[in-house]
């Protein structure tokens, strides 16, 4: 459960895929986790439809690691692929 640091984005693919990160506070607040998130097909609908920056949310879904070459550096990027997403606020919040 976190909050988003920023809207998230649509990737071109032939299903629909959105990309977001969650904040998540541990140890009563005093560090923070940023998680790379990965939605499909509906939860990629839902998010691009009802989520932004700040909104709190409660994820599931499955670790996914993965690397990459960029201006011949190697990344290495874990990410949720997420099976299921509701918010954790009244829509007054």
């Amino acid at each position: 459960m976190g909050r988003l640091t920023r809207n998230p984005e649509k990737k071109s693919c032939e299903t629909p895929v959105a990309r977001y990160t969650l904040a998540v506070d541990k140890n009563f607040g005093k560090d923070t986790d940023f998680i790379n998130l990965v939605a499909f097909s509906k939860d990629a609908d839902f998010a691009l439809k009802y989520l932004k920056k700040g909104t709190k949310v409660l994820v599931t879904g499955r670790i996914e690691p993965r690397s990459y070459e960029k201006d011949g550096n190697s990344y290495h990027v874990t990410d949720l692929i997420v099976t299921s997403q509701e918010f954790c606020e009244s829509k007054k919040d």
